[in-house]
């Protein structure tokens, strides 16, 4: 519980240090990525109770504008922050040891800009595009699902800095069994009560999303930062809502 606890405090914005509860050593942050998806109920819920309640007064592409700034709040735009270093780095970088030292600079340059407005450009119209139950749906499921995903880089790639370097001064420890089987419920099971049997194949897309950042990751320093895990979760959350709305297209022909 004290690592689920260290999630929610190192994921969140929320004031939750002020609880007894929530007050854990720095050893228990080191699984916080394995816990991630217990993290993504929080913020799902969250931020479709915004879209449903706020589209029963409100157009609903205002709904969905204020859906999205509620997960803002709440992360602190953390995923955010590392996707836009994840692009600076790797956009701009040509040697690990440069990539790795434009994640750590705080400064966002061109590219970092450039893909957070793509990335809002895309989550707004893709969201904005489905009906108000297709997108609870999409919300629920797809949060903590890729979550899941983008937290099993730990097991395929080592930590490209030291506990010294990194920014957060916390080196993830590998998944073990039973964080996995933790994040394994959390992650797949609104997937498996909610979405319909023709929409599983949405999640091809951010599986392959997934393996194909692993991959420019891997070839380029070697290892993974944390900037490179919120943009993992971010790419394969837009491509997940992509195919859910892919697919539902499709199969309403």
């Amino acid at each position: 519980m004290k690592d689920i606890a260290a999630a929610f405090v190192f994921f969140t914005r929320l004031p939750l240090w002020r609880l007894k509860a929530f007050n854990v050593s720095m050893e228990h942050y080191k699984q916080v990525i394995n816990y991630w998806p217990v993290v993504g109920w929080l913020t799902a819920i969250v931020m479709v109770s915004v879209l449903w309640l706020s589209a029963q007064v409100l157009p609903f592409s205002i709904a969905v504008l204020l859906a999205i700034i509620s997960r803002l709040l709440i992360t602190g735009t953390l995923h955010e922050d590392g996707l836009a270093d994840f692009f600076d780095g790797f956009g701009g970088g040509a040697t690990r040891e440069r990539i790795l030292a434009i994640m750590k600079d705080s400064h966002i340059g061109t590219y970092g800009v450039l893909s957070l407005v793509v990335y809002f450009m895309m989550l707004y119209t893709l969201l904005n595009s489905m009906d108000l139950q297709l997108a609870c749906i999409a919300i629920l499921t797809g949060d903590p699902l890729c979550k899941l995903i983008a937290s099993q880089i730990t097991l395929l790639l080592p930590y490209a800095r030291t506990e010294e370097t990194s920014k957060a001064k916390v080196v993830y420890n590998k998944m073990s069994v039973k964080p996995f089987i933790i994040s394994l419920f959390f992650g797949l099971f609104p997937l498996l009560f909610l979405m319909g049997m023709m929409q599983y194949i949405a999640v091809i897309f951010p599986i392959l999303i997934f393996f194909i950042l692993v991959f420019l990751i891997k070839r380029k320093i070697g290892g993974y930062a944390g900037d490179c895990c919120g943009a993992l979760f971010l790419v394969c959350e837009l491509s997940f809502y992509l195919g859910t709305l892919s697919v539902y297209n499709i199969f309403r022909l």
